[in-house]
């Protein structure tokens, strides 16, 4: 199973590498990634594969928030079939 992380917010150095290892530390694997930089602003879509999680998907969610709380950022996770539900047409 995989999720979708977003990341928003001011650029800062670092970013990517404390999302990527937050991911690490639990066992979400990244399958792909896009970030680019508009202006002073960063965005980030990651793709993650979820299925050797060692925590709960909600508690994996919730430190990715938590990540983004305190690198000033918006973190989302959102599962797979929640994204593409909202998203087919």
């Amino acid at each position: 199973m995989k999720a979708v992380i977003s990341v928003t917010g001011k650029d800062n150095m670092g970013i990517i590498a404390a999302v990527s290892t937050r991911c690490a530390e639990y066992g979400a694997n990244i399958s792909d990634i896009s970030q680019t930089v508009l202006d002073e602003y960063f965005a980030m879509i990651m793709i993650v594969d979820i299925d050797r999680l060692k925590i709960p998907f909600g508690d994996f969610s919730d430190s990715m928030s938590e990540l983004g709380r305190e690198k000033a950022l918006e973190i989302h996770v959102m599962h797979e079939d929640i994204f593409n539900s909202m998203h087919r047409v």
